[in-house]
């Protein structure tokens, strides 16, 4: 996987107007700072100001490891309705996976509520419990090969780890999820196969939409399932 570039940072703009910055995330960094995260995105945000006197915000979160479509606010009042946009369910999020599994159907609906594995706050690590939060994930395969399966998803809920404990729950945990995919998930790729493909919400009467591409680590599994690079 490539090494961050934070130089790079503001030629990953998919969307730019006045209250926002869509951009596409790389892999392997986390979007703050954490315990452990190392380098993080929002260091960097000066980079992002475009003549603006504050940086911009995190409208939301995406995993260290997955990369894609990655919404931030350029004032605290374009932070405060986005956020309201995020937590009333009226942005929608397309992901693409590689999963490691076998799955019948071609599409389906996975409802499985999720809770915290642990009470430790520092702990983030998720699990099905039925006395979790509720939770809902649509998909569709778009593609297959030998043991893989190229996957579109949709979650209808924001729960944190929610594609990836889902895939996982119904037995097609994301290719290179070390976490909760096991030995199957590991053997299939070094790193994990998670990508926020799509974003699209309502804003000032009009429809944003930004899409980014899959980051190379991804093209190989999702070749050999079908993926012609468009």
């Amino acid at each position: 996987m490539p090494r961050f570039e934070p130089d790079g940072l503001a030629e990953r703009i998919l969307h730019r107007d006045d209250d926002m910055l869509i951009i596409d995330k790389p892999p392997g960094v986390a979007v703050h700072k954490g315990p452990g995260s190392g380098d993080n995105l929002e260091a960097h945000f000066e980079r992002l100001r475009l003549g603006r006197p504050d940086n911009p915000g995190l409208a939301h979160r995406l995993d260290k490891d997955t990369s894609g479509c990655l919404v931030l606010g350029r004032s605290k009042a374009a932070l405060a309705q986005l956020g309201r946009l995020f937590r009333d369910g009226k942005v929608e999020k397309t992901y693409w996976a590689v999963v490691a599994g076998h799955l019948g159907a071609d599409e389906g609906v996975i409802d499985a509520p999720l809770a915290r594995r642990s009470h430790d706050r520092r702990s983030w690590w998720m699990k099905v419990d039925p006395d979790g939060d509720p939770s809902v994930t649509s998909w569709r395969a778009l593609g297959r090969a030998d043991g893989l399966v190229w996957l579109e998803l949709r979650p209808q809920t924001g729960r944190t780890h929610q594609i990836r404990v889902h895939c996982a729950h119904v037995g097609a945990p994301i290719a290179g999820d070390r976490v909760y995919g096991g030995d199957a998930a590991a053997a299939a790729a070094r790193h994990m196969h998670l990508h926020a493909r799509a974003v699209s919400l309502p804003w000032k009467g009009a429809r944003i939409a930004a899409s980014a591409p899959p980051p190379e680590h991804m093209h190989v599994l999702l070749e050999a399932c079908g993926w012609r690079g468009d």
